[in-house]
C-alpha cells in the first residue's frame, strides 16, 4: 500500500510493521488526513490508512469522480491490488456508504474483516431528502442547510471568503450522496458494526433497521453521547471499538503488550 496514491497514513507512528490496517473513509468534504489524529490510540494494533480520492488533497489536479458507484470501483480495485494484510473499513456518513458499496466488491477477500459504518441510515434508505433538498441549493443557502448536520467551524459558518474556498468539496459530495441509487444485493459477508451519535438528528434508531437486510447476521449497535460528528471531540469513542474488533476478528491475536499480531 506504500505505493498507493488513494491512501494517507502516518507509517512512522502506526507501528512497526502493525498486523492489520484500518481503512477510513471521510464524510462529505472531510480530510483523509483527519484520522492520523487516531493512529496513536492504534498504534501497534493497525495502520489507519485515510481515503484521498481524485481531486483531493494532493491528488487536487486529478478530475474528481462524482459517482458512488464509479468511485466504489475504483476503491475497491485499489484495496484488491495493494491490500497486504487484515484490514478493516470504517466509513462516517458519506464515507459509510462508500464503504458499504466498497464492501459489496470485495467480499470475496480473504483479508476483509469487519465492515463499520458511522453516521449513516440503511442504504436503502438513500438518498434522504434533506440531502436532496440541500444538494440543490447554492451559496449562503446551502451552507445554512449544511449546518444541519453539524461539522461546519463557526468561522466558515460567517465567513463568505472561507466559504468559497471550502465549500466547493462539500457541495460536490452532497451532490454525489444525492444521485446514490440503492440496489437490492447478497447480505455482506463480512460482520457490521454500527455507529452512531444519540442526538444526531440526522439518523435516529429507525433508520438503521434495514442495515439488517446487508448482513448474514444483524448488525451490533454502539450509540454514543453526542450529534451527528460524536467522535470530533473523544476520537475514544471509535478507536476503542475498531481496537476491540481488530482484537476478536479471525486470523489476528492480540499480543501481551498490547500489539495485534497475525496468527
Amino acid at each position: 500500500m506504500s505505493q498507493s496514491s488513494w491512501f494517507v497514513s502516518d507509517k512512522a507512528e502506526s507501528g512497526s510493521g502493525p498486523a492489520a490496517r484500518v481503512y477510513c473513509f471521510p464524510h462529505a468534504g472531510g480530510n483523509p488526513r483527519s484520522f492520523q489524529s487516531w493512529q496513536p490510540a492504534l498504534a501497534g494494533a493497525a495502520e489507519v490508512a485515510g481515503l484521498c480520492p481524485p481531486g483531493r488533497g494532493r491528488r487536487y489536479r486529478e478530475p474528481a469522480v462524482t459517482e458512488v458507484t464509479e468511485l466504489a470501483d475504483r476503491v475497491a480495485q485499489e484495496i484488491a491490488a495493494t491490500a497486504d494484510r487484515p484490514f478493516i473499513l470504517f466509513g462516517h456518513s458519506l464515507g459509510a456508504v462508500l464503504a458499504f458499496e466498497v464492501a459489496r466488491r470485495i467480499g470475496h477477500l480473504s483479508d476483509f474483516r469487519h465492515l463499520v459504518a458511522s453516521g449513516c441510515s440503511a442504504p436503502a434508505l438513500l438518498p434522504t431528502r434533506r440531502v436532496v433538498e440541500a444538494a440543490r441549493l447554492e451559496g449562503r443557502e446551502f451552507t445554512e442547510a449544511v449546518g444541519f448536520f453539524g461539522g461546519l467551524p463557526p468561522e466558515v459558518m460567517d465567513d463568505e471568503t472561507l466559504q468559497e474556498l471550502l465549500l466547493p468539496h462539500l457541495r460536490t459530495d452532497f451532490r454525489m450522496v444525492a444521485g446514490y441509487a440503492y440496489r437490492p444485493g447478497a447480505p455482506l459477508s463480512v460482520p457490521v458494526t454500527l455507529i452512531n451519535g444519540r442526538e444526531d438528528p440526522h439518523v435516529r434508531e429507525a433508520e438503521l433497521g434495514p442495515w439488517d437486510r446487508e448482513c448474514l447476521s444483524a448488525p451490533v449497535q454502539h450509540w454514543i453521547d453526542g450529534g451527528h460528528f460524536y467522535f470530533n471531540d473523544r476520537p475514544g469513542a471509535v478507536t476503542d471499538i475498531l481496537r476491540s474488533l481488530l482484537s476478536e476478528a479471525p486470523g489476528i491475536r492480540q499480543s501481551v503488550d498490547g500489539h495485534v499480531e497475525l496468527i
